[in-house]
């Protein structure tokens, strides 16, 4: 038995475009009426819960007799404001009927890069759980832009599952899981049980995505990451199943459960692990083992090339030797400063840009390990 997902408080439960709409032919009523119905018995059993929807899109475009999903952002976006009528509208009306009420929540990647919106976010979802209503979240499609996007509502139900502080993320696909190798492609795989979320060997195994979602298997092993910053424990699993999230909730050995193993992050680092990296620094060894190891500051010295442009203050990612992302953070200074700095002594800052920065490119307190 799975005890830590068993005695779980607050859940943050994501259903995928690929269930909502029966592959595409529209909103599947009959799969609703089962995830609405199992919703709300953890409410009845002092459960809060947070429901993350992907389906605004797919569902437009089953409204609009589309068979290919669009490529032009303009067209993704309406049948996004499209769709989103009738997602609010089945889950409004399947809550009703079991005396819950449910609150709309349109989420763009702004609300969580901005820490004043960060915080209105996250109180806003504790108040609606304080008030006995089922918040119901979606990427806000119909006008953010493909550089600002989330990518896919695995990452949106991670940071949300970070947002409130929620002990259990369940991620309900089209697959029983995840499994050790693409169970669509080979017979012989094997569904993975229980694994730590940080495994490095799992990144080998995860296929692609489908022909409606933005997302495949590797984007939920992200989310389970991210959502291990806060301590939350993973569960992915077929949403097909009869009673799916009811043997997940009890503790049955279902689906794939990935573990968190480390100690939550606090308020401030959660923030940063959600922001979306705009460029990328390239780290020598020595570098990588004092961030990894020592929890110490970014120094120019250990840093020997960098990737795209920045700002001082934008959010970048940390790569080792190999290319992996190790880290990510808020930097210091703009990339034709950093630039000049690569491979220098700290001591040298004043000499070569001509004032006094500061010694390191991200301090401790703006990184997180990734």
């Amino acid at each position: 038995m799975r005890q830590a997902v068993q005695q779980a408080e607050r859940w943050v439960i994501k259903i995928g475009s690929a269930l909502l709409t029966d592959d595409g032919k529209g909103l599947c009523t009959e799969g609703l009426d089962a995830w609405v119905g199992q919703m709300a018995a953890l409410r009845e059993a002092g459960k809060e819960v947070v429901l993350v929807s992907s389906g605004a899109v797919a569902e437009g475009m089953a409204r609009l007799g589309w068979q290919q999903r669009p490529t032009d952002l303009h067209q993704l976006q309406a049948a996004a404001a499209l769709g989103q009528m009738g997602l609010v509208h089945a889950y409004e009306s399947r809550f009703q009927t079991r005396g819950l009420l449910t609150a709309q929540v349109l989420l763009g990647h702004d609300d969580v890069s901005a820490r004043d919106r960060y915080l209105n976010a996250r109180g806003t979802l504790l108040t609606l759980l304080e008030l006995g209503v089922v918040p119901v979240v979606n990427e806000n499609d119909t006008v953010v832009t493909d550089e600002i996007r989330f990518g896919d509502n695995d990452s949106l139900a991670a940071l949300v599952a970070n947002l409130i502080d929620a002990d259990a993320l369940l991620i309900l696909t089209d697959q029983d899981g995840m499994f050790d190798a693409d169970p669509r492609t080979n017979p012989s795989a094997k569904l993975i049980s229980k694994v730590s979320a940080a495994d490095g060997s799992l990144d080998a195994m995860m296929g692609g995505s489908g022909a409606l979602g933005r997302g495949g298997m590797q984007t939920k092993l992200t989310a389970a990451r991210l959502a291990a910053r806060s301590g939350a424990h993973t569960v992915i699993a077929g949403g097909r199943n009869s009673g799916i999230i009811d043997a997940v909730a009890a503790g049955e050995e279902v689906g794939t459960w990935l573990l968190p193993d480390q100690k939550p992050l606090d308020a401030r680092k959660k923030w940063l692990a959600g922001l979306k990296p705009t460029a990328a620094l390239c780290l020598d060894e020595g570098a990588v083992k004092v961030l990894t190891s020592s929890g110490r500051s970014l120094l120019p010295i250990g840093v020997c090339d960098l990737q795209g442009e920045f700002r001082r203050g934008d959010m970048v990612s940390c790569l080792d030797p190999v290319g992996r992302v190790v880290a990510q953070g808020l930097v210091n200074y703009n990339s034709d400063e950093a630039r000049k700095l690569l491979r220098q002594n700290s001591e040298r800052i004043t000499e070569i840009l001509g004032y006094q920065g500061e010694p390191e490119l991200i301090h401790r307190d703006n990184l997180v390990l990734v």
